[in-house]
């Protein structure tokens, strides 16, 4: 089982490798030293990976990551495929609208008078 102390202290090394935690839960360890967490499983008869994250301080500590890969055995049990799932959301937020194009759109058809148009696309595009 991993520990907070051990992770500080992986180096990489000339190959990526693997070192396990504990309910299928492993880190990768890169040459130039990134970890990432990551848990393989099987579904629909094939093998498939999902990356929870990178460790250190600007991503996952390792109770974050164990809670995670709960989450994810909860969603394998309910027949949906963690990875998958995750790219779907990544997906929904690269075609998520941004606030400018809402905003615009909403400029152009709502029922109010012209000069409050005006002014409210003044101040938006300050």
């Amino acid at each position: 089982m991993l520990t907070d102390a051990e992770l500080r202290n992986t180096r990489g090394k000339s190959k990526a490798y693997k070192k396990t935690d504990r309910d299928g839960l492993y880190v990768l360890v890169t040459p130039t030293g990134g970890i990432a967490f990551r848990y393989d499983y099987r579904f629909d008869g094939r093998r498939e990976t999902v990356t929870f994250g990178s460790y250190g301080p600007a991503g996952l500590s390792l109770g974050e990551a164990r809670e995670k890969l709960r989450e994810a055995k909860r969603l394998i049990a309910e027949g949906v495929s963690p990875a998958l799932d995750k790219q779907r959301v990544k997906r929904r937020l690269r075609e998520a609208q941004r606030f400018e194009q809402v905003a615009i759109r909403w400029m152009d058809h709502a029922p109010m008078a012209d000069s409050t148009r005006q002014m409210r696309r003044s101040i938006f595009n300050r």
